[in-house]
């Protein structure tokens, strides 16, 4: 008879989750990372106390020109900030009315935050925008409800980034998705108009999108028609992002295996059924992340509309500090100030972009 032979006993299994696990997986996995992370922190330490000290210590933050001017090179002037936020914000809007973009940015914010919660994705939520969007144009615009009329070209600062951010992706989506399966049709003359779409549109850069559709497009209308500069500029970024946008979608239906199609015909679905309810949920979430960087990329180049007088977020600061000269020679500390709101926005679209993800895993994965 055989002796009972033991098996050696194994190692314990290695952690992998938990705060050191991620340092030795992402900073020391080996002697070339660890060596480049002690690096890193090494200049990060040598450069933080003077960075603290200009960005904290020495700063100033009271609105004294002659303060400011006393501590230049050695500490911030958060001063310039505190002086002329209001018109960085609110760009040439009326100062008595400025009560009136606030709470239509405000609410804009809000049905947008709300319109990224599962709880409220109700058919309601249709109705709610149209509301929303009907209330934001009626308090920057006046003329109802005993307001003072306010043209659009004194509308700026961050209400028109975001408002021009938003309706341009509102918009664009639906048209790329359009785009993208017309560029897959087997109806010659709709691939080729799509296909000529997105070629001229992605041939050119923006800014000259939005000069033709500012000076070049008026040109071409009968005399006595006129359409808002504001409007004229909300087409071209929106026409610009959807050809862009549509690329990334016609990325994700080509990732679909052809089978998906076969069993969808199998079933019977006609073509926009078997669109709606198989092809375009699995290939959406298939280009969550380049959607999201098109969202991202859309948002930051609102900052273009400067070109046809339409001061944004960046071109209300440039208009604030450019017509004072006393706080001209702090315009660092003022595009500090407007690039912590881009890295606001940008940085919580990122983010809820990977709780997107996180969720398209965790059902792939049942």
């Amino acid at each position: 008879m055989d002796s009972f032979q033991p098996i050696a006993p194994r190692p314990a299994p290695v952690r992998t989750e938990g705060f050191v696990p991620w340092l030795r997986s992402n900073l020391f996995a080996d002697w070339k990372s660890g060596f480049t992370t002690v690096v890193m922190l090494g200049l990060f330490l040598y450069w933080l106390p003077p960075l603290m000290n200009w960005l904290v210590f020495r700063a100033v933050a009271a609105p004294d020109a002659e303060a400011c001017n006393a501590v230049r090179g050695i500490g911030a002037c958060w001063g310039v900030v505190t002086e002329k936020y209001r018109l960085i914000i609110f760009g040439r809007y009326p100062f008595e009315e400025q009560w009136r973009p606030e709470v239509a940015t405000i609410v804009l914010v809000a049905l947008l935050v709300a319109s990224c919660v599962r709880t409220f994705w109700k058919p309601w939520l249709v109705l709610l925008w149209v509301a929303v969007l009907a209330l934001f144009f009626a308090l920057m615009g006046g003329g109802v409800m005993g307001l003072e009329p306010v043209s659009t070209d004194r509308w700026g600062g961050l209400p028109l980034t975001i408002m021009l951010a938003t309706l341009s992706i509102v918009f664009a989506f639906p048209i790329a998705v359009l785009v993208a399966l017309g560029r897959r049709s087997n109806l010659p003359a709709i691939r080729t108009f799509c296909i000529i779409y997105v070629e001229l549109i992605r041939g050119v850069p923006l800014i000259s999108v939005l000069f033709m559709a500012s000076f070049m497009f008026p040109l071409f209308m009968p005399p006595g028609v006129s359409i808002d500069v504001l409007v004229r500029v909300l087409v071209g970024i929106t026409l610009f992002a959807a050809a862009y946008m549509a690329e990334i979608v016609r990325g994700g239906l080509q990732a679909i295996p052809k089978g998906q199609q076969e069993a969808a015909d199998t079933l019977g679905l006609t073509y926009w059924q078997a669109q709606r309810k198989v092809i375009l949920p699995q290939a959406l979430a298939l280009v969550v992340p380049g959607i999201m960087n098109n969202f991202i990329s859309i948002f930051k180049d609102t900052s273009l509309v400067t070109i046809v007088s339409l001061y944004e977020l960046t071109g209300a600061m440039g208009l604030a500090l450019n017509s004072d000269a006393d706080w001209r020679p702090f315009k660092i500390e003022a595009y500090l100030f407007i690039a912590a709101i881009y890295f606001l926005f940008c940085f919580a679209m990122s983010r809820y972009s990977l709780w997107i993800e996180k969720q398209l895993n965790r059902s792939n994965t049942r």
